[in-house]
């Protein structure tokens, strides 16, 4: 059904919408549960547990806090926009937080701690420039900025499924 109002403006109402049985949470992807036991509290992002910790370090110090918490655990990669999508909704409250991202030795090619592929990007418009470590939610929420590793901010963890 469309409704068109009076300032031309319309509205169209797909098949099954029903006013107070509206799904909201269909807009929020939000990651199910890590199912691996004693990290139930972490989420499921592709193929890695990863959990947002709102404690705030430098890139250097995130990392290795990440490999003292579970063996195999680095800062998060990310490898597509499903995957970004579900760590920006993790970070409710928007804060800037490191990733695993790295640029490798003053060039402009960037890697990630756990060593994978460098396989995506979501960069804030004009980024990276020339700082080292990579962030989220600098500028726009969900995309990226390279940022100086000596930075305090909040981070996310993660390890491979298979890894524990």
């Amino acid at each position: 059904m469309t409704l068109l109002f009076g300032s031309g403006n319309s509205l169209r109402m797909e098949r099954g919408f029903a006013v107070g049985r509206t799904d909201v949470t269909k807009r929020c992807c939000m990651p199910k549960a890590c199912d691996v036991d004693g990290f139930t509290d972490w989420f499921k992002v592709g193929h890695y547990c990863v959990k947002y910790f709102n404690t705030s370090a430098n890139f250097t110090d995130a990392e290795f806090s990440c490999m003292k918490i579970v063996p195999g655990g680095h800062l998060v990669s990310v490898h597509n926009k499903e995957d970004n999508e579900h760590l920006k909704n993790i970070n409710s409250n928007n804060q800037r937080v490191w990733l695993g991202g790295f640029r490798l030795f003053q060039t402009d090619k960037f890697r990630w701690t756990d060593g994978s592929y460098w396989d995506y990007e979501s960069w804030v418009p004009g980024e990276p420039k020339q700082e080292e470590c990579v962030e989220m939610n600098w500028n726009v929420t969900g995309k990226w900025n390279d940022d100086h590793c000596k930075v305090a901010k909040s981070y996310f963890c993660a390890f491979k499924l298979n890894a524990v």
